[in-house]
Parts: C-alpha cells; structure tokens; sequence
C-alpha cells in the first residue's frame, strides 16, 4: 500500500523524507515515531528510483535539525515555569545538579542524544530547559544532524547494495 502510495505520489513522496526526520526528532512526537519508519520509507523511494541519495539526505538533515529546534525552544520557552512546577520545586536539588551536568557535557550530549532513538527527542528540550547558550546549540545541532544524515547515507546505501 505504501509502494502504491509512492508510485502514484512520486513528485511529493520525497517530502516524507523531512516530515518522518522532523518527527521523529520532535519533543513528545519523537517518542511515539521510530526512525525505522524514516529507514523505510527512504529506502523505498531509493529502491524505486523515486529519489536519489543526494535529495534524500539534505532533506533528512532539514526536517531533523528543525525538529531538535523546535524541541530546544520549547524547552527555553518552558524552562523559567518548569521550575515553578511543584516536581520541580520538590526535587529542586537534583534538577540543579542535572541542569549543571547537562550544561558541562551538552556538546556530547548533542552528539549522543541524536544517535540514541529513546532520547532523541527529549536532548534538545532538556538542553533548552537548562539555558544552554542557542547559538552553540545551534552549530554543534547541526554538525550532529549532519552526522546522523551520512550514517543514514550509509544505511540505504547499504540496503539497496548489499542487503538489496
């Protein structure tokens, strides 16, 4: 069905590449979408000839670095009332010591939290809720969706050569 879907669509299919990227990045919607969707969906447009590398991936590095923003500037835009929150207040020691290690480790963070599907989502709005500095945010975002971008290349590369 899917297939059939991307045959008939084949001039708007390849946006599905930034729409599953952006999902599964965003906070709370990343939790619920899995990046195998993204795997699959790309490796068929491939397969098919409805796309090549070189569109899916700069696509695929748009739709997940807006999806980490969206997230980062949630978690700036919650941060000053998520502390006011009453689990906050209660547990106000933990969460400043979290915070404080979040903001020593946040350039690794970036880079691991954007590999590690259970909390890809979750990374940027923690790291937004902490006042991360957002241009460094941004710069090392980027470098990591890049990343993840060339290990996607290489996982449909992979697929459609030796597996395919």
């Amino acid at each position: 069905m899917i297939l059939e879907w991307l045959q008939r669509n084949r001039d708007v299919a390849i946006y599905l590449v930034p729409v599953f990227a952006f999902a599964e990045a965003c906070v709370g919607i990343g939790l619920l979408i899995s990046g195998a969707i993204l795997v699959a969906v790309a490796s068929l447009l491939l397969a098919n000839d409805i796309a090549s590398l070189a569109q899916i991936l700069p696509l695929a590095v748009a739709g997940a670095v807006l999806g980490d923003h969206v997230g980062f500037y949630t978690g700036r835009w919650i941060g000053p009332r998520f502390h006011a929150v009453g689990f906050a207040r209660k547990h106000r020691a933990k969460l400043q010591k979290s915070e404080a290690m979040i903001l020593r480790f946040g350039p690794y963070a970036i880079f691991i939290g954007r590999f590690l599907p259970a909390i890809r989502s979750l990374v940027p709005a923690m790291l937004g809720i902490s006042g991360f500095n957002a241009t460094r945010y941004s710069m090392l975002d980027v470098a990591a969706c890049v990343l993840w971008s060339a290990c996607l290349g290489v996982i449909l590369w992979a697929i459609e050569n030796v597996i395919g």
